[in-house]
């Protein structure tokens, strides 16, 4: 049986980011094949099977130009309403992230936002976020909801981020994030209102269908351990996969605690002890790390990448796009600030926001590198070394995007 060849692309550059080929995985003057929505050929082009060579579908000739598998952000805040500039001129006269939040600014100031727009205002406001990242070659992004603080805005967050997934030719994972923060009605009863989160909200947001994955915010301005862990009692009963914000202020153990629910990431890491990095390679829990927050709060400690490097957890590398800490849309910039402010080498970045990032998403299996049987999520770049990718700042050279087996 012949098998089908719905697109060709020849002449590349490509990276495949296959975990056991050495480096980026480099194939150079490469060609792969498309059919439907999957890769099914991957070899240099002088390899190609005779029954592409005489097939009349259609050929992209990339002229040797790099060609990756499509970029994943797999830790955004992508769905908010409002900003917070001046919030940044705050910190710029020297306040710090966690005053601001204490003073009734920071995550809450954008949940007063959120609460108070409609559905169809959230989504007009989110999409140019959305389809900035795309034009940067993101074919894979998570959204976190986070900015509501009660049911029905965290649904509406949720529904918000379905629409972005119907309407758009992009890969959305939703994430519930209801223990984002404590909601000024609660002030000083976040007991209650993790009861609220665990009985009320995950209910309601599992039968709806709305969220992927269970993220929580473990840090002094946000919800203890013993509160985080009722979260993810609840969420595991659920069926929900885990995530977590841990360990970007302090060292509360954040990461221990979701390693030992066998969290698929845990995110953030600047205060992870060195000594807690193999719990997280033995749970087989990835380690998300958010450069643009560290840049923009100005911080110092970095989070222990010799120690993951040494452990093989896998580091995946991501916007954090949100309004307060990480004001972010482009991936390709975070690549650069990953080996400038935290060290990773050219492909350790590059796999961070393809292979690596697919796997913090539960996702690994089916995209974020290029051989056959993966989705045909492709990004044709402006430049032939991979390390161009994370060399340049402030460029695009996203040159063709395909997304399931379509240009986009």
């Amino acid at each position: 049986m012949k098998q089908a060849w719905d697109s060709i692309w020849i002449n590349a550059n490509l990276a495949t980011l296959i975990a056991d080929r050495p480096g980026y995985g480099l194939i150079e003057s490469g060609a792969l094949g498309v059919h439907e929505d999957r890769i099914i050929w991957v070899g240099p082009t002088a390899d190609l099977p005779e029954p592409a060579r005489q097939s009349s579908v259609p050929r992209r000739d990339c002229a040797g130009r790099l060609v990756t598998p499509g970029l994943v952000d797999c830790h955004t805040h992508l769905v908010y309403a409002g900003n917070r500039a001046q919030e940044f001129e705050m910190r710029l006269k020297g306040a710090s992230y966690e005053q601001i939040a204490r003073s009734g600014g920071g995550i809450n100031s954008t949940v007063r936002a959120t609460r108070q727009a409609t559905a169809d205002e959230l989504y007009l406001e989110s999409l140019p976020r959305v389809e900035q990242l795309m034009r940067n070659g993101v074919t894979t992004v998570e959204i976190k909801s986070g900015y509501g603080l009660d049911s029905e805005t965290e649904l509406k967050m949720l529904r918000v981020a379905q629409r972005l997934r119907q309407e758009l030719a992009l890969n959305v994972k939703a994430t519930f994030l209801g223990a984002h923060a404590l909601p000024p009605e609660y002030e000083g009863r976040a007991d209650e209102y993790i009861d609220l989160v665990c009985h009320e909200m995950l209910p309601r947001v599992r039968e709806a269908g709305l969220a992927d994955a269970v993220d929580a915010f473990c840090e002094n301005i946000a919800f203890t351990p013993q509160q985080v862990e009722r979260v993810f009692d609840a969420a595991s009963d659920l069926g929900f996969d885990i995530k977590c914000h841990a360990e970007q202020l302090s060292n509360l153990q954040g990461a221990v605690l979701a390693a030992r629910y066998g969290a698929i990431s845990v995110d953030h890491l600047e205060y992870l002890a060195e000594a807690d990095v193999p719990l997280l390679a033995r749970a087989g829990t990835a380690a998300v790390l958010l450069p643009g927050a560290f840049y923009f709060l100005r911080e110092s400690k970095r989070p222990p990448v010799d120690a993951l490097r040494r452990h093989q957890v896998p580091m995946a590398v991501a916007t954090d796009s949100n309004p307060g800490s990480s004001p972010v849309l482009s991936l390709t910039l975070m690549l650069n600030m990953a080996c400038t402010l935290f060290a990773l080498t050219a492909e350790e970045a590059l796999a961070g926001v393809t292979r690596e990032a697919a796997g913090a998403l539960g996702l690994g299996e089916q995209l974020g590198t290029l051989e056959p049987g993966k989705r045909a999520d492709l990004v044709e770049w402006d430049v032939r070394d991979p390390a161009e990718l994370s060399y340049f700042i402030g460029d695009n050279p996203c040159r063709t995007v395909m997304y399931g087996g379509r240009i986009r």
